[in-house]
């Protein structure tokens, strides 16, 4: 199968947007808790080829991240203004398609693998501090209540709440090795072999037995009612500011992602009462929301949201 070449758009400090599909998954990492009732802040790295980071730019505070119940969480303090923080982990240009609250930041769709990201150097790091607005400008990603978010604002409030990561590696043209002397007949030839790492997360199983049943529903009832919610935290639309990229050509190794990770994010006392921080055993909604949910492509940047 033939890929052919996407177009992508290369920032200031080195990064490249991909103007049509993305490389890959994102790994998340993050370091020092900002809560004080918080458990021990975590460093993750959940992603071989790159890592990511959510940073408060308000405090320079890179944000912890929280392992529950298979999703990966970070607390955002209303109305400050952050940034996503991409490392590529390896030697190679790898293409990193973006997306917050179901929305890629580039493009301003619904957002899919196959539309625009950032492609970044070999051990490149850079910072995506908004919706991208032009080739100069960004609108600031600040968290914000939940109607007062991009993709609430624009008609699309179900996925409110998320930051994911799909990454591409890059499909090098084949070339020919160069002719190699045979080995001396007294040395002994090794060979190396690759491994593909795969990650078989297989869901735990519900107890079945009526004693269970019975010592979770004493469990329930001893608990105190669940108080009533937080409105929820998503990512506004801030005011504009300079981020400059330029175009570049990117061609995709494959068609999927090599991993997709994705951070979901709420107020700290949301998360508190939905027992990540502390665990207190109450569902924070009835289903994740989604980092990539499908759309129609669109080759523009980011419109803006309905006038108030």
């Amino acid at each position: 199968m033939r890929h052919s070449p996407d177009h992508r758009i290369q920032a200031s400090s080195g990064a490249t947007l991909a103007r049509r599909r993305l490389l890959g998954a994102v790994a998340a990492a993050v370091a020092a808790a900002t809560w004080g009732c918080a458990p021990a802040a975590l460093a993750l790295a959940l992603g071989s080829k790159v890592d990511v980071t959510v940073v408060d730019r308000e405090t320079g505070d890179t944000l912890a991240v929280y392992p529950y119940r298979g999703q990966h969480y970070i607390a955002g303090r209303p109305g400050s203004r952050y940034a996503i923080r991409v490392t590529n982990r390896t030697g190679e240009r790898v293409m990193a398609v973006m997306a917050v609250d179901g929305v890629n930041i580039i493009s301003g769709q619904t957002a899919s693998w196959s539309q625009s990201g950032y492609v970044l150097a070999p051990w490149q790091s850079y910072e995506i501090t908004g919706w991208r607005k032009s080739d100069q400008e960004v609108a600031a990603f600040e968290f914000t209540s939940l109607p007062d978010s991009y993709a609430a604002r624009t008609g699309r409030p179900n996925d409110v709440g998320v930051i994911g990561v799909a990454v591409f590696t890059e499909r090098v043209q084949w070339q020919p090795p160069p002719p190699m002397a045979p080995p001396s007949p007294s040395v002994e030839r090794s060979e190396s072999r690759r491994s593909g790492a795969g990650n078989d997360g297989a869901p735990r199983g519900a107890l079945a037995d009526k004693s269970a049943e019975s010592l979770a529903s004493a469990d329930a009832a001893a608990k105190p009612a669940a108080p009533a919610p937080t409105e929820r935290l998503g990512t506004g639309h801030g005011a504009r500011e300079s981020s400059y990229v330029t175009s570049t050509n990117f061609v995709r190794s494959t068609v999927r992602p090599v991993e997709i990770v994705s951070l979901q994010y709420d107020r700290h006392e949301n998360l508190a009462r939905a027992g990540v921080m502390p665990q207190v055993g109450w569902d924070m909604r009835p289903q994740p929301p989604r980092p990539f949910p499908r759309s129609a492509q669109n080759t523009g940047y980011v419109p803006d949201p309905p006038s108030r």
